[in-house]
């Protein structure tokens, strides 16, 4: 484990450990654990939560419709197959509209490969990304209680 691309995601069930790929996307790695270190994750809910398919998070508003104040990420696309346990950005239309949206895969989500830039991988913890209460919103969305890098933990 290399502490300084790794992210410790804390759900209110458990922690969830999430190994960053700068080799993948070194800009978005760059942005998360700007975000991560200066709080800005923490407390933000899954807004989006799809059995099957994904948990989405990283919206300050809690809807989907924000972000950071920080730009946007151009895309950095790659070969790398959104299957279970992949962490990859949310974007609108646009494909160079990452800013602080990111969702974890449940199950393959290949057809999505190209398009989304994958930045990490769950390595530990996955129960907990998978006992998230679902919906679009859920009712009672579950929520990052806090981001870390590993290196700063």
């Amino acid at each position: 484990m290399d502490p300084e691309n790794t992210l410790l995601l804390e759900t209110e069930t458990g922690r969830v450990t999430i190994n960053l790929r700068p080799d993948l996307a070194p800009q978005h790695v760059a942005r998360i654990k700007e975000l991560a270190r200066e709080g800005f994750y923490d407390g933000i809910l899954f807004h989006r939560v799809i059995p099957g398919f994904m948990a989405q998070g990283g919206c300050p508003n809690g809807s989907g419709t924000g972000g950071s104040s920080k730009a946007n990420l151009p895309a950095e696309f790659s070969r790398e197959p959104h299957v279970r346990g992949v962490c990859s950005m949310a974007r609108t239309n646009n494909p160079n509209s990452a800013n602080s949206q990111f969702f974890i895969c449940f199950d393959d989500a290949t057809f999505l490969d190209g398009q989304y830039t994958v930045w990490g991988v769950v390595t530990e913890g996955m129960e907990h990304i998978d006992a998230l209460p679902k919906g679009e919103p859920p009712r009672a969305p579950g929520k990052i209680v806090s981001m870390k890098v590993a290196a700063d933990a």
